[in-house]
């Protein structure tokens, strides 16, 4: 009775959910959802200062020699091939804007290659605050989540599939010590009886409400502000598990596992698609990731494990906002 109360009194107090999906002539990335897309999109305008400074240079240069030393201009052009200055400037300059690059490239590529060490993160951050370190450690914060730290790993193997996914969550079980584990399917694939196919196999008739090409059946739900361990496999050939808000793309490799993490703090609806060309209907092979409070994400679970699929997915369907959830758990 008390999971059902909060259920129908999250659902009442649930707020508009963001969803990040793409949108018609947009220029820039998607908002980031992550620190690693944050750091990827920083990353990114630096990039476009550097190239925008050197297209301007190029530019004038190529005014600068056509004008100075057209045929009108230059009736007696001097006649060399070499110039030793300009050889070693037009070498040493391009190296270094490179090696700047680099010093800026590679601490992205460790932050999100590496799975972080949650007992490290918890660890600095509580020695920082005893040593009354409190500028280091908003800064220590900025990249790292000492409170996500403490609760450990959501883990999650994700397969690929011809044409879906299989999610896996390792460590939430049900009674008799399986794993809970659900295929997600596109539920667009091009053709005229895409709508009634949906509606015979979940009875659902929310149909032509859902973003095209983007929404499941089943979709993948996490726990807002929780450390998301993933890993990827395939079934058949290679598939790309892409979330473009998350900034994370893995590969789905058969016979291979491959791991990542992310950490999302907004709850909200997260779209992506198969990045990797794996048959006929790689344009239908949608992710969509619903993020959600810990509680919310707690009776879905209990849901899952009861494997009562439907309504577990319709538990998700309206996300509560944190304020919400917290005033739950605060009266229970």
């Amino acid at each position: 009775m008390r999971h059902l109360i909060a259920a129908l009194s999250a659902m009442l107090f649930a707020s508009p959910a963001f969803a990040a999906l793409p949108e018609d002539g947009a220029i820039n990335f998607q908002p980031a959802a992550t620190r690693i897309a944050e750091r990827i999109h920083e990353f990114h305008f630096v990039l476009l200062w550097i190239i925008t400074l050197i297209t301007a240079l190029v530019t004038v240069l190529l005014v600068w020699v056509m004008v100075r030393y057209s045929s009108a201009a230059n009736k007696t052009p001097r006649k060399f091939s070499h110039n030793t200055t300009v050889e070693v400037i037009w070498t040493v300059v391009p190296a270094l804007i490179l090696v700047g690059i680099a010093s800026l490239s590679f601490p992205n590529l460790y932050y999100q290659g590496v799975t972080p060490n949650l007992g490290q993160i918890a660890a600095t951050s509580k020695a920082l605050l005893a040593e009354g370190k409190t500028a280091e450690h908003l800064e220590y914060t900025k990249n790292h989540f000492p409170d996500a730290a403490e609760k450990g790993f959501v883990n999650i193997k994700m397969q690929g599939n011809q044409w879906n996914w299989t999610y896996t969550y390792m460590d939430i079980k049900d009674d008799s010590d399986t794993a809970i584990e659900f295929v997600s399917n596109g539920i667009h694939k091009g053709r005229p009886s895409d709508k009634a196919n949906y509606e015979a196999a979940t009875g659902r008739t929310d149909f032509d409400s859902q973003p095209t090409n983007y929404a499941v059946d089943y979709p993948m739900v996490i726990p807002a502000g929780r450390y998301i361990r993933y890993y990827t496999a395939a079934a058949d050939v290679i598939h790309s598990w892409t979330v473009p808000s998350f900034s994370v793309k893995t590969d789905a490799i058969p016979g291979r596992l491959n791991e990542g993490w992310f950490l999302v703090e907004q709850p909200g609806v997260y779209y992506g698609q198969c990045s990797e060309l794996c048959g006929i209907d790689h344009a239908f092979m949608p992710i969509e990731v619903r993020v959600v409070p810990q509680g919310q994400f707690d009776r879905w679970a209990e849901l899952m494990k009861a494997g009562d699929f439907d309504a577990a997915a319709a538990s998700v369907r309206q996300i509560a906002s944190i304020e919400s959830e917290t005033k739950f758990a605060s009266t229970n």
